[in-house]
């Protein structure tokens, strides 16, 4: 299935049906009085979380969606038929914006999730709504209300526990291949991933998602190279494994650079918990994988793992340092959940 992440969409609710102007009309029954019906409310336009989705493919074929009508009122006081409503069904972690695709609308981050986007309008009154005492044969009836109509964006934002994160040509693919079922693109040149690819990993007792996103370069965070659109998929998860490729003969400008645009970028990005991973050491010295690994972290501040995705070397650790981290937040949102309830 094509991976799509962003979408245009046209959607009308809707019109309210007319009230309806009738009378009474049976043998042996002299003033039978107004019996117009109601008319129908109009369907509403609704976003729900639908499961087994990760993609937005379905509104690059169907760009509109329309409510159906509500029915118009009839005789013997029959309200009309509501409108059907119509519901975009879309994967968790979908946001809505407004035509700008600035003004958010609703962010439906978790499975259920729900947002009502276009109301139907009302039903009109039929003439039986109007009479009274000193109106007994009232001859109006109001039109039902006319319909909303809008364009509005569609950007999934993954759901993922962790994303893999660095330069293009860093490994990323290979580490997922190698620690789950997913099987993404993996090639010697730059660019190779060009959508998001999920794998599912379990170490530890720990299940998590792990999300590997298309390379960064320079100037990410203000569209350049795969730009913002996909790092917007790295603001859900909860832990960034940021991956360096051991052969670069600058590792510290390397990291630095993605660091940068984590920075730049925004949105608490750079605030994640961080691994940092030397991988590819297959491919290097023995003599120069400590060198290297003494500056990067000279460079990040912190300790760093050695790996190699393709032979797997080092790869637990990394995989068991995550699981720890996900543990330990797990478990602060579940406290602050407790934390937060009251009857």
């Amino acid at each position: 299935m094509q991976f799509l992440d962003q979408a245009k969409v046209y959607i009308r609710s809707g019109k309210g049906g007319d009230g309806c102007v009738s009378f009474r009309r049976e043998k042996f029954i002299e003033f039978g009085g107004p019996n117009g019906g109601d008319g129908g409310r109009g369907g509403s336009v609704w976003a729900a979380v639908a499961e087994n989705l990760n993609t937005l493919i379905d509104y690059r074929f169907q760009q509109h969606i329309s409510a159906k009508n509500g029915g118009n009122g009839m005789g013997k006081e029959m309200s009309g038929a509501k409108g059907v409503d119509a519901i975009l069904r879309v994967p968790a972690g979908t946001q809505i914006y407004e035509e700008d695709n600035e003004t958010l609308i609703a962010d439906l981050d978790r499975p259920g999730a729900r947002a009502l986007l276009l109301q139907g309008g009302n039903g009109g009154f039929g003439n039986a709504h109007f009479k009274s005492s000193t109106n007994q044969a009232p001859r109006r009836a109001n039109p039902g209300q006319p319909a909303e109509e809008k364009t509005i964006w569609l950007r999934l934002k993954l759901i993922a526990d962790v994303g893999l994160i660095g330069l293009p040509n860093a490994g990323k693919s290979t580490f997922l291949a190698r620690v789950s079922a997913a099987r993404p693109k993996i090639a010697d040149y730059p660019f190779t991933t060009l959508n998001p690819q999920l794998g599912m990993v379990r170490t530890a007792g720990t299940d998590f998602v792990v999300a590997d996103l298309p390379g960064l370069i320079e100037g990410a965070h203000e569209g350049a190279g795969l730009g913002t659109r996909f790092l917007g998929h790295a603001e859900r998860t909860r832990v960034m494994v940021h991956l360096v490729d051991g052969t670069n003969s600058e590792i510290a400008r390397a990291y630095r650079t993605i660091r940068n645009e984590l920075r730049d970028y925004g949105h608490g990005l750079s605030d994640k918990p961080e691994i940092v991973v030397l991988n590819k050491i297959d491919a290097v010295a023995k003599g120069a994988v400590k060198r290297k690994i003494a500056a990067l972290e000279h460079a990040s501040g912190q300790k760093v793992l050695a790996m190699s995705g393709v032979t797997g070397e080092g790869a637990d650790p990394v995989l068991y340092a995550i699981a720890r981290i996900l543990k330990d937040s797990r478990q602060e949102t579940r406290e602050e959940s407790v934390g937060s309830w009251a009857p």
